[in-house]
């Protein structure tokens, strides 16, 4: 009997310890849920909720809810459990990583560009990258993939794929053409390299493409890749100089030389080749891979003054410029982080930004700005447009009102984007369309 009650006392005991832990876990849930619910709603008010660029999309059908995405995220509250479900919060903010994608032990992510209501010009490719243009490829930020390490990635993968097809007897010169040398162009030209491939690579600008006009006091996230004919790369934060570096040395060692300064001004496809007219020379091809990124030419806002000398579009030494009255125009992470770091040279810096608060920014710059407008260290002109540049002065006017505002200005610096090369592509061939949800990743 004594054994008997003993197991019904040791069996209650479990139960209640097991109820305790059930009801535990339930309550934090639900305060969990009801905190993301909030976040969500502070999200919408402030303009954070729905997406600009590449993005998670959730099916709940088959999410469980284990958290996983939310870890592996290196930005705050893109997503969050709600319900048991992972839901977007603060979307508009999401970079496009990919680390929740990969971190989904249900496959329940997709990797998404545009939605239902603002669409992003995308041109068409095929699921190995081929574009509607049969031989000429597309990896990296141009096709939607942006960030390093996506574009690292897409790269090695568009070269494994064209090495397969290599064999066919033409009048070409070279086995591939690459175009850009941002990371997707590097990793591009180090796997054609593996693959004893015959190419070349074109860059317009400089080695690192969009990566080269960072702002060298600029810090890169970056996430683990594996980088052709190196390895691994193991960086969660580095410097542009350094990445730049690395970059350099890997090609070096591995006799890889990027044609720099040269830009692709034409592609006529021929009977069983291509020919590129560039800015230097004329190549005959087989394969094109196209990996230029998205911006293009730097977007204008087309004002009387802005041929001006003391107007620019990228900022690539801040620490060199000191006791200047700059404005900064531009509401996104490259604005804010150069406004940041003028500031910093003990510059008077403003910023000129259209809308009535920032709604894209990546969690810290948003922290930084905040600070540096509490502190008075840095002027933002909310809701106003430049429409005028002077030699010693800038005008503004003030959204939906008939006021403007002039302001002492020696520099601007104008972040308004890029603009996406489609007049290049369609004379090429390729088809450009505004896509909304398109899925760029999925498993």
């Amino acid at each position: 009997m004594e054994v008997i009650l003993e197991n019904i006392i040791a069996y209650s005991f479990i139960f209640i310890l097991l109820v305790s832990i059930v009801a535990f876990y339930l309550w934090k849930n639900s305060k969990r849920s009801t905190a993301n619910k909030a976040k969500i709603e502070k999200a919408k008010e402030l303009g954070f909720y729905e997406p600009v660029s590449l993005h998670p999309v959730v099916n709940l059908e088959i999410c469980i809810g284990s958290g996983a995405c939310i870890t592996a995220c290196p930005e705050k509250d893109i997503l969050g459990i709600v319900n048991g479900q992972a839901l977007p919060i603060n979307a508009s903010r999401c970079v496009g990583h990919g680390a929740c994608f990969y971190a989904c032990p249900v496959h329940a992510i997709t990797l998404c560009i545009g939605t239902e209501k603002r669409g992003v010009d995308l041109p068409h490719v095929s699921p190995e990258f081929e574009t509607n243009v049969q031989g000429i490829f597309i990896a990296g930020e141009l096709g939607g993939m942006g960030l390093i390490r996506n574009a690292v990635e897409q790269g090695r993968q568009v070269v494994d794929i064209i090495s397969k097809r290599i064999g066919r007897t033409s009048n070409a010169d070279y086995d591939l053409l690459i175009i850009g040398a941002g990371p997707a162009g590097i990793s591009a030209s180090l796997t054609a390299r593996k693959n004893n491939l015959k190419f070349v690579t074109l860059e317009q600008d400089s080695l690192g493409g969009t990566v080269f006009n960072f702002p060298r006091a600029k810090l890169i996230m970056t996430s683990e890749m594996e980088l052709p004919l190196y390895g691994k790369i193991r960086l969660k934060e580095t410097s542009k100089t350094a990445l730049m570096n690395l970059w350099a040395d890997v090609l070096s060692k591995n006799n890889i030389k990027i044609n720099d300064q040269e830009k692709v001004e034409e592609i006529n496809k021929k009977n069983n080749y291509f020919e590129v007219i560039s800015s230097k020379n004329n190549y005959k091809v087989n394969y094109i891979l196209l990996a230029t990124g998205r911006r293009g030419s730097p977007r204008k806002l087309g004002i009387p003054g802005e041929t001006k000398e003391k107007v620019y579009y990228r900022l690539l030494e801040p620490e060199l410029i000191h006791d200047q009255k700059i404005l900064v125009v531009g509401g996104g992470d490259s604005a804010i982080e150069s406004a940041l770091l003028l500031r910093n040279e003990a510059n008077e810096v403003s910023i000129s930004y259209r809308s009535e608060s920032f709604s894209r920014l990546k969690p810290k710059n948003h922290e930084r700005i905040e600070e540096a407008i509490k502190n008075l260290t840095i002027k933002v002109i909310f809701n106003s447009n430049v429409i005028e540049i002077l030699d010693d002065r800038v005008i503004l006017s003030i959204v939906n009102t008939d006021q403007n505002i002039e302001i002492s200005n020696n520099l601007v610096y104008i972040f308004a984007g890029g603009e996406l090369p489609t007049k290049f592509l369609e004379k090429t061939g390729i088809e450009v369309s505004k896509k909304f949800g398109e899925v760029i990743l999925k498993h």
